[in-house]
């Protein structure tokens, strides 16, 4: 009788849960059926939205609700807290299943090569996303001492950044943060904070949702430069064809036209401006030298020569993350991505066996949580495949307990989806007394504690 198709997927968020379901959905689990192993450095599953969206985001969490819906599947099972290479290799997994699916993400910044950059109060959002979500790998305190500080980058991290160092600690009291963010933020200086974009208005990446939401708090003025809305041709073709780009123009320009507000932080949304150099004294950011720029006519913008210095005194860039290179996979480090085609690991030419890519550590940290679901059925159908015309391994020991074995041989601590439900009414008995949803765990001992691994 032929057994299930055994298939590893390295990396729990979005991607590789949206891998999962799509093998589920396929044919092959009807006959011979599939079983899917995930394994989640992390000792709680879901990546990205549980360290990388902002706490006061609970609309995009609900996300969460229909990823439980397939880590719930009686074929699926979680080994979280278990490191890839150091805890399970590509050797080792390739003898456990046939298929292994790698969807680890990107969780570091991507480099700005401008002078300054290394100073004191110069930041990368991701590490101070990973702060605000409560990332047990990351220090528990941020410096907060800066009145004035800017964000470059505009995408929705830099509005995320942004909107936190704006907010005050009680504001996002009731959203999950844990008791060492609070006290962080209560500390927090920031009373301005000036978001730079190199382009103009029609080309920012924010989602337009994303964008209003700014504006909700009382406490945020939102401030936009009336002469800083400004269209070539390329600007009105992509607001023609880009109902999302059109509508963040039109928000952007009612702002630019009102009058300013008595709210108490306020918020710049500064267009036009290109970073060119932090500037430091005795290794310390004290300020943010830009260059103003125009549209060229095709949307593009070239530099002007005209140059503003900027009271700051911290600088986070925003400017895109970067996924950590893979071990015994090959690399572009140019992308930051695994070489692909259709989902299948290329390496030197020729499709490496058994191995497979999906979400930002295929195609780069780009799109919207949703766009990792049409990946992953690409990469899923390229595996089922290669399946069905013989071309995968064929693992020494593809037995469900074996890798169970091996884990406690290795003296791996490893977390399960039964112990994610422990961590989960943890977290919510937590945040009961304060009429609080939940608040996170931080600590990865507590972690494991919590959930019985």
């Amino acid at each position: 009788m032929p057994r299930p198709l055994r298939v590893a997927i390295v990396g729990a968020g979005p991607a590789g849960i949206y891998a999962a379901d799509a093998l589920l959905k396929s044919e092959a689990a009807a006959e011979p059926g599939v079983s899917i192993d995930v394994f989640e450095r992390m000792p709680a599953p879901f990546g990205l939205i549980r360290y990388g969206v902002a706490p006061d985001h609970p609309r995009i969490k609900g996300i969460i609700t229909a990823l439980h819906q397939v880590l719930d599947k009686p074929q699926v099972r979680l080994f979280g807290n278990v490191d890839y290479p150091g805890d399970i290799s590509l050797d080792e997994l390739r003898s456990f299943y046939d298929a292994v699916i790698f969807s680890t993400g990107a969780t570091a910044d991507r480099a700005l090569g401008i002078p300054g950059i290394e100073l004191d109060g110069s930041y990368g959002a991701a590490d101070f996303v990973s702060w605000y979500d409560g990332h047990p790998d990351v220090p528990r305190t941020w410096p907060l001492e800066a009145e004035k500080v800017a964000v470059l980058g505009v995408g929705n991290v830099a509005l995320d950044v942004a909107r936190i160092l704006a907010k005050t600690a009680d504001e996002l009291l009731p959203t999950e943060i844990p008791p060492n963010v609070y006290d962080g933020l209560k500390a927090n200086k920031a009373l301005e904070v000036h978001v730079f974009g190199r382009r103009g208005p029609a080309q920012a990446k924010f989602s337009p949702m994303e964008l209003r939401e700014l504006d909700h708090s009382p406490n945020i003025e939102v401030i936009v430069n009336p002469e800083d809305i400004d269209y070539d041709e390329g600007s009105i073709a992509t607001r023609r064809s880009n109902k999302q780009a059109d509508m963040v123009a039109k928000t952007l320009e009612n702002w630019a036209i009102r009058d300013t507000g008595d709210r108490p932080h306020k918020l710049f949304l500064h267009f036009f401006e290109s970073p060119a150099e932090i500037l430091g004294e005795d290794g310390k950011v004290v300020g943010l030298r830009t260059e103003r720029t125009e549209l060229d006519g095709t949307g593009n913008v070239k530099g002007t020569g005209e140059f503003t210095t900027w009271d700051v005194q911290s600088v986070y860039r925003a400017v895109g993350y970067l996924s950590d290179e893979l071990p015994k996979l090959p690399w572009d480090v140019e992308s930051g991505t695994v070489p692909d085609e259709g989902g299948r690991v290329i390496e030197s030419g020729a499709h490496m066996a058994s191995t497979y890519v999906t979400g930002w550590i295929r195609r780069g940290p780009i799109g919207l949580i949703g766009h990792t679901k049409g990946d992953a059925n690409e990469t899923v159908a390229s595996l089922l495949d290669d399946h069905a015309n013989g071309r995968l391994l064929t693992p020494a020991a593809p037995e469900p307990e074996a890798v169970e074995a091996f884990l406690a041989e290795r003296r791996v601590r490893y977390t399960t989806w039964e112990g994610w439900y422990a961590l989960d009414a943890a977290e919510k008995a937590l945040g009961e007394p304060q009429g609080r949803e939940r608040v996170k765990i931080v600590e990865r001992e507590d972690m494991l504690g919590a959930s019985g691994a």
